[in-house]
């Protein structure tokens, strides 16, 4: 009984001290914030100048995260910057930490997709036209008030958009010029415009693991500095 009382007590200091979990503790344990929920993405690049990270998708059971499966990722061409200091069609990936609103594809949901999946059609956009009032949203088809020259026709990227979940940066209350369309998808030829990208293996993977019950969140940094990922 006093063993536990002991280490009851010293928990319950390092606690209020607000000391840091150790170095070798599991990712998303170091974080600041996980959103709450019980799964989780990271996804971190050596620095934000760089193209290419890891990105892990994690579960949290019995109190502790456990990796479930990890890929290689790359980012914007642009590098990375800060979710809230983010200029559209700069080709920088967000920093931050994201819920995924629901996927989409222009192939069918793998099977044992739970998430909510929009199928992408001809007539599928995404609005990025800062005048429009359907701003940084899937549209289908594309509003009179949304420039074509200025959205993305989801049908026409292929690979890319084979599988994809929405990242949900500047998707809630979107501020204009802040960027639009920053998605979680399959690997195109190079570096993103801004998204994340995985191999199409792993992009399949992550889909049948998505839970929503479960509050699946993202979260996009570095391996240090302002844009750690422990910093959010």
């Amino acid at each position: 009984m006093r063993r536990r009382l002991v280490t009851a007590l010293v928990s319950a200091s390092f606690c209020l001290l607000g000391l840091a979990p150790a170095d070798d503790a599991p990712l998303p344990a170091r974080l600041a914030d996980t959103g709450g929920g019980t799964q989780l993405i990271t996804a971190e690049a050596p620095d934000t100048g760089s193209t290419t990270g890891t990105l892990t998708w994690w579960d949290r059971r019995h109190g502790r995260w456990t990796a479930a499966g990890t890929a290689p990722a790359r980012f914007g061409s642009g590098g990375l910057v800060a979710g809230t200091e983010r200029e559209q069609g700069t080709n920088t990936t967000p920093t931050g930490l994201y819920d995924l609103p629901f996927g989409f594809g222009i192939e069918a949901a793998p099977a044992g997709t739970r998430v909510k999946y929009r199928p992408v059609a001809q007539s599928s956009w995404w609005c990025q036209d800062n005048d429009s009032r359907a701003y940084n949203r899937w549209t289908d088809p594309l509003p009179a008030d949304c420039r074509a020259s200025e959205s993305e026709h989801l049908a026409a990227y292929t690979a890319q958009y084979a599988h994809a979940l929405v990242i949900g940066f500047n998707y809630h209350q979107p501020v204009r010029g802040r960027g639009a369309g920053i998605f979680l998808h399959v690997n195109g030829k190079a570096a993103t415009a801004g998204c994340v990208s995985v191999p199409a293996d792993a992009m399949a993977r992550i889909l049948r693991w998505t839970d929503p019950s479960r509050h699946p969140h993202i979260a996009i940094g570095t391996a240090g500095g302002a844009t750690s990922l422990t910093r959010y």
